[in-house]
């Protein structure tokens, strides 16, 4: 492969991210020789927490870190905002979950166009939430693309792919970060290689196409009608948030937050605790059982099952739902 260096000066790059997924393709495109960041585009600073303070992103608490210039605009066709892009005259525009669609006049800024890392294998996952839809839909397999941003939701052409297996151990958050270090390092690669002209653009296909939309905190609800696997991939699939939940109809109606779970081949009717001990809290579901390991009342800490019991003791024949 030859040196960037032989392919003409640096690139200039803008980077444009907001949350914590993307700070490790910003590190990436820092570190890697032959590129420049030239400034990172990250959402405003939004209030947070009881007092709802102001807190900047974790891309913007990044760039202060590197002494990168930032900006935040409120809309990304600002007409303002896309003088100040057009003025730093970008070879590229690199995104990896910046939270807007990105208006033609800017896409049209870079003379290499806007490459955007995206946690699926499209065309497979388009939306807010690839990886939580993969583990909720039981995939055996996911992966991060890195296209070529058209006017489009994810439908740009493809530049390249990674693929990795989901494993049981996996939820959407160890699965966040797994994806984010391998899509930071087949961004700096795939870039190298469209800039000297060893990779094009591809068409997504028209099938296969599964939209991915944003997670709504009433999915974590348990259905425990539902089979077994399916409620241990919401457990997995929505941790940490909004994390998949239940209710505890003794003695009184009690939040409980599933942290971790494990399949049973028993059977038993669905949402009646069928045992509870130290080894866990097996509860009836439409298909075989669910055995709850970790869980949390509300306002409380994460407990082992045995923790929990200890406190809270539990007999077959108590309702969750």
């Amino acid at each position: 492969m030859p040196e960037l260096s032989r392919l003409g000066p640096r690139l200039n790059i803008i980077f444009m991210g907001t949350p914590t997924l993307a700070c490790a393709s910003l590190k990436a495109l820092t570190a890697a020789p032959g590129f420049e960041v030239s400034a990172v585009v990250t959402q405003p600073d939004r209030p947070k927490g009881r007092e709802l303070r102001l807190q900047p992103s974790p891309v913007k608490e990044l760039a202060m870190t590197l002494k990168l210039p930032t900006l935040q605009p409120e809309r990304a066709r600002d007409p303002v905002f896309i003088r100040q892009i057009q003025a730093l005259k970008p070879d590229l525009i690199a995104v990896t979950a910046f939270g807007q669609i990105l208006p033609r006049s800017l896409l049209e800024t870079p003379r290499l166009g806007c490459l955007n890392v995206h946690t699926s294998l499209l065309p497979r996952y388009r939306g807010a939430a690839p990886i939580q839809r993969a583990i909720l839909n039981d995939d055996a397999e996911t992966g991060v693309t890195i296209m070529k941003i058209d006017a489009g939701l994810d439908t740009g052409d493809i530049l390249t792919q990674e693929r990795i297996s989901i494993l049981p151990s996996d939820t959407s958050e160890s699965l966040h970060n797994h994806l984010a270090t391998i899509g930071a390092d087949l961004l700096v690669r795939t870039i190298r290689d469209y800039a000297a002209g060893r990779v094009r653009p591809v068409p997504q296909s028209t099938e296969g196409v599964v939209m991915a939309p944003k997670i709504r905190k009433e999915e974590g609800l348990v259905d425990w009608t539902r089979p077994a696997r399916q409620i241990w991939n919401q457990v997995r699939g929505l941790r940490p948030w909004p994390g998949a939940f239940t209710y505890l109809a003794r003695p009184e109606r009690h939040f409980l937050k599933i942290w971790e779970s494990e399949v049973e081949d028993r059977t038993g009717e669905a949402g009646v605790v069928l045992r509870a001990d130290k080894g866990g809290i097996v509860v009836g579901c439409g298909l075989h059982a669910l055995k709850v390991t970790a869980l949390q009342r509300e306002g409380g800490r994460r407990l082992t099952a045995q923790e929990f019991l200890a406190g809270n003791p539990l007999v077959a024949g108590d309702k969750m739902g």
